[in-house]
């Protein structure tokens, strides 16, 4: 399928949030707290009305996507760019065409479009200084097959989401990585 036909078939942000059953209540929560500042807004301009799209490949459970999505939102909104859903799970098709580093299937990842219908950018599934943060935390768990690893691993994901759910400071690092992509484009 072209990316089109991937957009036509994505969820619209509103069918998306219906269907959600993990971090609904966080990600409407970031939403609702994040405002992009006007120097990125100054930085957006030059791609406002460029009349591109997003496909943004995700899943509910992801805490990079609860973190990552609604501040794709808040970008859309200001360049008037559609956005659209496309679930992980289900559509292996597309996955496998943007894998983190050729094996991952890490989420979310943001697939731009321009008016023709052709990849602009790709974005996800962090930014640089996200995913420090996250390789920092995970340097302090200690080794898989300790007593205390899933105990550990688990506290570790708490501390992230809710530093994802609650530090604008990460929150305007990803718009910063997100707008850097868009912007690096010519």
């Amino acid at each position: 399928m072209e990316l089109m036909d991937w957009f036509t078939k994505g969820l619209s942000v509103q069918n998306y949030v219906d269907v959600m059953k993990v971090n609904k209540e966080e990600m409407k929560e970031i939403y609702d707290h994040f405002s992009l500042s006007e120097v990125e807004k100054k930085r957006l301009a030059r791609v406002k009305g460029m009349s591109m799209k997003a496909v943004a490949i995700t899943e509910d459970w992801c805490g990079d996507a609860m973190l990552n999505n609604p501040i794709l939102l808040k970008i859309a909104e200001e360049i008037d760019m559609e956005v659209r859903f496309i679930l992980r799970d289900q559509n292996l098709e597309l996955m496998d065409q943007y894998l983190t580093n050729g094996t991952s299937r890490a989420i979310p990842i943001f697939v731009f479009i321009d008016q023709k219908g052709e990849e602009f950018a790709v974005w996800g599934p962090r930014a640089k200084r996200v995913q420090e943060f996250v390789d920092e935390e995970r340097s302090k768990l200690p080794a898989q097959d300790a007593p205390h690893f899933k105990e550990q691993q688990m506290n570790m994901y708490k501390r992230l989401t809710d530093a994802y759910r609650k530090d604008s400071e990460i929150w305007h690092t990803v718009a910063d990585s997100i707008i850097d992509t868009l912007a690096s484009v010519k």
